[in-house]
């Protein structure tokens, strides 16, 4: 009898990793693909999945029987009717400010809305640029159609920056009269079965034709349950953005706050626009790597930069308009890293002293997941700053994804 398989996709900034798991939630298989075009392009997250498809194992791919997808919260799509994209994505970090007085028509008391990051204020401006017979679609949304050859449904957590409200199970009233109403996703739980794989995919990728594709999350919450949250514990994903996220008792509405339901609980989390993407700017991982070695992180800089990777912040702050401070830049390429890791664990410090001002605790731990959390020289600088023990998480957010397949009801 040929072994059952389970397995996650996760998209995130710059490449795209998949995590096979059996029965025993083992990891079997993993492997990860960079994007061949810019992340804006759609064509770039197929690409690259289709890569992923091509290098499974046979016998692997042939025994997967459940598929998860996670995706980068806020990374809005406008398509046709058929599920083809009209133009680039706007990704998550990428403000859109010119509907500023119908945003606020919509959003009555709904200040996480309200922001120019807010998936609902790129749905605008989609909507301005191609009308209204248009799909608006999250990247792992879109990505699910795709597979399923069927974009008509959309996952609850990856559309309450869109305006889906969780405790109400509803669009809000002040979108029924809209012209765009139609575009929208019909909502389905994190972790149900939506369908079966579109049968031609399947046999052109040697998939099994009973595959059957859940409906999946963000990638910070497919993090969350890689990494087996606590009550008490605090996560903080170090991908190309940094994200901080803890388990409360209630949910709350803030602007830049995001609020989610993950395996039974309420998570809040804020995610920055700074993160490993800036590190990347300005060295290779290899360069990291070394430079790192150089760092003697009990001592400081006296550097104070602002590492953003654009300009505009979502969180700890929500300023579009706040610009990076990157310099100046010292002569030492270590004693510049060390600064940029200072830097961002200043922003990661800010981010969990915003979240206990709104929750009322600190956590008592942080478990990191993430490319960043390899790197012991950023965790001793981070566990300087914040004042908090910092544990690794070696799982990864595809591992999540793949672990609410075999969970999916």
């Amino acid at each position: 009898m040929p072994e059952n398989f389970y397995g996650g996709l996760d998209f995130g900034t710059s490449g795209v990793r998949i995590s096979i798991i059996d029965l025993h939630k083992e990891l079997v298989y993993s492997n990860s693909v960079p994007y061949l075009y810019s992340f804006k392009n759609p064509n770039s997250w197929i690409n690259s999945c289709e890569k992923l498809l091509d290098n499974i194992p046979v016998d692997i791919k042939s025994n997967l029987n459940k598929l998860a997808i996670s995706g980068t919260s806020g990374t809005l799509i406008a398509s046709n009717l058929k599920g083809e994209p009209m133009g680039e994505a706007i990704p998550y970090d990428q403000a859109c400010n010119e509907n500023k007085i119908p945003l606020q028509m919509l959003t009555s008391g709904e200040d996480h809305l309200r922001t120019p990051y807010s998936s609902l204020a790129k749905a605008l401006h989609l909507v301005d640029k191609y009308g209204t017979n248009i799909l608006l679609r999250h990247q792992s949304d879109w990505i699910t159609g795709w597979f399923l050859k069927d974009w008509t449904h959309g996952e609850e957590g990856n559309n309450l920056k869109l305006g889906w409200d969780l405790k109400k199970g509803s669009w809000p009233k002040s979108f029924l009269n809209t012209s765009w109403q139609k575009c929208l996703p019909e909502i389905i739980k994190s972790g149900n079965i939506i369908g079966k794989v579109n049968s031609d995919l399947a046999k052109r990728f040697e998939l099994n034709k009973k595959l059957v594709l859940i409906s999946g999350t963000t990638d910070s919450n497919a993090s969350l349950i890689a990494a087996n949250l606590g009550k008490e514990d605090g996560l903080t994903v170090l991908g190309t953005t940094i994200v901080v996220k803890k388990i409360i008792d209630k949910p709350i509405k803030e602007r830049g706050i995001t609020i989610h339901r993950v395996n039974g609980d309420w998570v809040c989390g804020g995610a920055s626009n700074a993160g490993c993407g800036i590190l990347s700017k300005f060295f290779s991982d290899l360069e990291i790597k070394e430079l790192s070695r150089q760092i003697n992180p009990s001592k400081n800089t006296s550097l104070n930069l602002l590492p953003l990777n654009c300009k505009g912040e979502r969180f700890p702050v929500n300023n579009s308009n706040l610009e990076p401070i990157l310099g100046p830049r010292p002569v030492s390429d270590s004693l510049y890293l060390h600064a940029l890791f200072e830097g961002l664990a200043k922003i990661e410090l800010k981010g969990w002293e915003k979240l206990s001002e709104l929750t009322g605790s600190l956590p008592k731990k942080i478990i990191t997941i993430g490319g960043g959390s390899k790197n012991p020289q950023w965790r001793k600088i981070r566990e300087k700053i914040i004042n908090i023990p910092i544990v690794s998480c070696k799982k990864t957010t595809s591992f999540g994804s793949a672990l609410l397949a075999i969970n999916s009801k």
